[in-house]
């Protein structure tokens, strides 16, 4: 079996993610693809997780976690769908000790333990620290970025050093990364590269992520044109969705504010710049697939 496992992070669009795949489950589910509620299995994997700390997994476990997934889908499974942004931690400890995500190499070791029948793969949508550590420390209960953080300087937050830490957790299996900004071009590629399916699969909501930055008028006009010219090629499509939001860029949808303390422009610049330099040293690392537009 496949099993293809979403693992955040937090503040990246990971319930679009799951609604869209959900949306999508009937239409997979003759090809042998399961896409089960969040209810089957986010908190018993949490739980399970916190249960075995850094014990090995019992025989049968496998099984067991498999049986409560799949309960509605008696039929064969070759593909399974499974999306948990809380896998590696809930947001105000994912900074924890000054390290981003430090239990994230372990807890996707013990779930590579459990499925080692299986093919697994793993995805994970990235975003820059600049409007990411805003965004995450207002759903939790600090007070302040520094005690978010444990230490860790945020200009020094590096998603390719997480990325690392993972592969050398799970060698040999396959991690596909994007970034969000990036999703309103690119989101149809990733659905359909979590359900396994063509690139040509009909998806449904394959602009919703789109949807979300345009104007009405905008998205009408872009439907429309689509709806004149089937059979676009991918890379052609998102020269064309660039245009639209060229031109029809809803632009109180776009921008974050940041207002946090010594944040001026200078820094949120270096910053930027920073996140840029990560991403291109996350694509060149061994097993990891970096989404673009």
């Amino acid at each position: 079996m496949q099993i293809a496992l979403h693992t955040g992070l937090h503040e990246t669009g990971a319930d679009r993610l799951l609604r869209t795949l959900l949306r999508n489950r009937d239409g997979v589910r003759p090809m042998g693809v399961a896409v089960p509620g969040p209810g089957k299995y986010r908190r018993l994997i949490s739980e399970w997780l916190n249960a075995l700390g850094a014990e090995i997994p019992a025989p049968g476990t496998r099984e067991v976690l498999l049986d409560a997934m799949l309960d509605e889908d008696g039929g064969h499974v070759d593909r399974l769908i499974l999306s948990h942004e809380n896998l590696f931690s809930v947001p105000k400890i994912a900074f924890q000790g000054g390290v981003a995500y430090r239990r994230a190499p372990r807890r996707l070791r013990a779930l590579a333990d459990v499925f080692a029948p299986d093919e697994i793969e793993i995805f994970i949508a990235l975003r820059s620290p600049v409007t990411l550590l805003p965004a995450l420390l207002a759903t939790t209960p600090h007070q302040t970025l520094e005690t978010l953080l444990g230490g860790l300087d945020p200009a020094e937050l590096r998603w390719s050093e997480l990325m690392a830490r993972i592969t050398q957790a799970v060698p040999g299996v396959p991690i596909t990364v994007w970034c969000d900004e990036d999703s309103p071009l690119i989101w149809g590629q990733v659905v359909r590269e979590m359900l396994g399916v063509e690139p040509s699969y009909p998806l449904i909501g394959a602009y919703s992520r789109l949807a979300d930055i345009m104007t009405q008028d905008g998205m009408s006009r872009f439907r429309a044109y689509l709806g004149e010219r089937p059979g676009i090629p991918e890379i052609q499509l998102r020269r064309i969705m660039e245009a639209f939001l060229d031109k029809y860029a809803d632009e109180t949808k776009i921008e974050d504010e940041l207002d946090l303390p010594g944040w001026d422009a200078a820094f949120v610049q270096e910053m930027s710049d920073r996140y840029e330099e990560d991403m291109f040293d996350l694509s060149r690392l061994p097993g990891v697939t970096l989404i673009t537009p």
